[in-house]
């Protein structure tokens, strides 16, 4: 590891729909953050700060050592993977993922071969001519993670894809992108993934970030944030109790 964080908020403040939200936040190179709290806490805006889609009134967004603030979200070097998944249902499965790579979907031979082994990777051998309309979520979602992991960027973003999906689903999709990310062992993916879910995060996180009314209130190791013994405003988002001392 490089020791350059992979994303950095820096005194990051945005006023948002009568909200002062204000991001102080290092996503360490190739380690998996989970973005938990309550619902209207900031969670999707971090992300959207991190992809473009939103620019801060002020402070900075860095990724990769470089300042991205004022950067097109096109240009910036991540992916990311909505709980919509983003398809275009009037593409077929092979162009949805090709996209990734060729946005005029001329894809050259060598392009071809990418798109499909990446469809095999994510168990989607055989669908390269299926509609989006046809598929169940969880293969939607599965197209929409091969395009992500064809891109191949150094930063993915999960704003909570797998949210509409059962646990056992949910859990064989998070399972799926670890062993996709291990694929990448001399430069593992740096993954910020927002989720509901505890369970997911204490399967999956390194750390975790703790989001509420627009500031991360706390961050740490996966176990000790989820314990609620480090912040009493963690505990009562998780219905834990905390030892006296």
């Amino acid at each position: 590891m490089s020791g350059v964080p992979a994303l950095s908020f820096e005194d990051v403040r945005l006023a948002y729909e009568g909200s002062d939200m204000r991001f102080d936040l290092d996503v360490i190179e190739g380690e998996w953050l989970a973005v938990i709290g309550p619902s209207g806490a900031g969670k999707s805006t971090l992300l959207d700060l991190a992809a473009g889609f939103a620019t801060p009134d002020s402070g900075r967004v860095v990724i990769g050592g470089r300042d991205m603030t004022r950067v097109a979200p096109a240009e910036r070097p991540l992916s990311i993977v909505f709980q919509e998944n983003n398809l275009f249902p009037h593409l077929d499965v092979f162009r949805n993922v090709a996209l990734g790579i060729a946005p005029n979907l001329r894809v050259s031979k060598g392009d071809r071969r990418r798109v499909m082994e990446a469809l095999e990777a994510v168990g989607l051998a055989g669908f390269a001519t299926r509609r989006p309309a046809t598929m169940s979520g969880g293969e939607r979602q599965r197209v929409a993670l091969a395009r992500a992991f064809l891109r191949d960027r150094p930063l993915l973003l999960l704003d909570e894809p797998f949210a509409a999906l059962g646990p056992a689903l949910r859990k064989g999709m998070l399972g799926m992108l670890k062993t996709l990310r291990a694929e990448r062992a001399q430069r593992p993916m740096s993954v910020v993934m927002v989720t509901h879910h505890p369970d997911d995060a204490a399967e999956h996180a390194d750390r975790v970030a703790f989001l509420d009314h627009g500031v991360v209130l706390a961050v740490g190791p996966t176990r000790a944030i989820l314990s609620g013994q480090t912040d009493p405003r963690v505990a009562r988002y998780l219905g834990t109790k905390v030892s006296d001392p």
